[in-house]
């Protein structure tokens, strides 16, 4: 095994793992060798010939999107959507997929970020985790469908453990577990500018996870689209773990979706101000997507419609709908990969750790939206922050733990 370890990092230019390896004691370097064996070496170097060459999107034509407002429906149009979608979730035909691979170390918190304690007493009568706030949907959609919904939280292999015991520690916030399942996202190597894999200080290759985007391979590749077929789901609500106002089970955005015939569809939020640096829906080449906010320019970013309303103003917040027939298509596509710089410590030809100073690595991931070019329409609901958008992203400041327990105690507040 380990001859076959060393000719494959010659083959693929990885030589300075080899004198790594030398210095190792056994089990480390055994540890290694499994690894090495199981890295998809070739995807490594397409990355970086694709770095090399510099990858960039050729935009052509951006143009608006159409969206609905939710609080601009009429009663009659609310009361049917209500129908349909009550329909789909009183028949246990609708899941919740929660992605959370990441940890909370931008909160200054050790664990997965779903774990992290909120002090919500006043709602609570006690610090709750951002899970235990997630659960009060399922909660909630007992009492009024009289149906277990079925919640599937995406991990990554660096959280996987922690998050499972965690859910088991707190009785599963008195859900039924049968009805929670836990799958992992996918890793791929990060690799330096000269598209060399590094070590990191557990000695092994230092991997990150795929990004949101990777979400589809695995719900193939681990049964979960399988599962899903075999319990009768037809609808996939699909989010991240740091939302904590995340609205997954209404009944008024899946039937506008049924209603609309369409086969994916997604919430956003509006705009107020141009400068907001959030990326939005458009068409991009004719094409359903999501522009970054340093791909449009400031004269399209600035446009207005008749209204005076900003033309490109839906903020992706990651909130998804998807028909389980969406999701069977989207397990067979490859998604492109996005890179990010980064600083990465790693571990030198003579076992020691080095701390950079600048950015020495790139990560890459893939984006859950690029997905969405594959489809001809989308329905978009854009609804509002104070009632659906409470993110938890930075320790302080905006997005953060104070200014989203806020946007949900008035919530609560306002609608209990």
């Amino acid at each position: 095994m380990e001859n076959k370890a060393i000719s494959i990092l010659k083959y693929n230019n990885q030589e300075h793992i080899i004198e790594i390896l030398e210095k190792m004691n056994l089990e480390r370097r055994e540890n290694l060798i499994n690894q090495i064996l199981g890295v998809n070496f070739k995807e490594v170097n397409n990355l970086y010939n694709e770095l090399k060459n510099g990858y960039k999107e050729n935009i052509n034509t951006i143009e608006p999107i159409k969206y609905v407002e939710k609080n601009k429906l009429l009663l009659e149009e609310k009361n049917e959507y209500d129908s349909i979608g009550s329909d789909v979730i009183k028949n246990n035909k609708l899941a919740v997929i929660t992605m959370a691979g990441g940890q909370g170390t931008r909160l200054g918190h050790k664990g997965p970020k779903g774990t992290y304690m909120l002090n919500l007493e006043d709602i609570f009568g006690k610090e709750v985790s951002i899970f235990e706030v997630l659960a009060q949907n399922f909660i909630k959609a007992k009492s009024e469908y009289n149906v277990d919904i079925n919640w599937y939280i995406m991990t990554s292999n660096g959280n996987k453990r922690e998050t499972v015991k965690f859910f088991e520690d707190n009785n599963y916030f008195n859900l039924n577990k049968n009805n929670i399942k836990f799958f992992v996202q996918n890793d791929i190597p990060v690799i330096d500018e000269n598209g060399k894999v590094i070590i990191g200080k557990d000695y092994l290759i230092k991997t990150a996870s795929n990004g949101n985007g990777g979400i589809y391979e695995v719900l193939k590749e681990q049964n979960i689209l399988k599962d899903m077929k075999d319990k009768g789901i037809e609808w996939v609500f699909v989010s991240g773990v740091d939302n904590i106002l995340v609205n997954p089970i209404d009944s008024i955005f899946v039937g506008l979706t049924i209603k609309n015939g369409d086969m994916i569809a997604a919430k956003t939020v509006k705009k107020v101000d141009a400068n907001e640096k959030t990326g939005v829906y458009c068409k991009k080449n004719g094409k359903i997507g999501v522009i970054e906010y340093n791909e449009i320019s400031d004269e399209l970013r600035n446009a207005k419609d008749e209204n005076g309303d900003l033309l490109y103003s839906q903020s992706n917040i990651i909130s998804h709908l998807y028909n389980i027939k969406a999701l069977d298509l989207l397990t067979d596509v490859d998604l492109r990969y996005h890179r990010a710089h980064k600083k990465v410590p790693y571990i030198d030809n003579n076992l020691q750790e080095v701390i950079p100073t600048e950015p020495n690595i790139y990560k890459f991931e893939k984006f859950i939206f690029d997905a969405f070019e594959n489809f001809d329409n989308i329905s978009i609901l854009s609804v509002n922050k104070e009632e659906e958008f409470a993110p938890i992203k930075n320790a302080e400041g905006n997005d953060s733990p104070e200014t989203a327990m806020k946007l949900y105690t008035n919530f609560l507040n306002k609608h209990i």
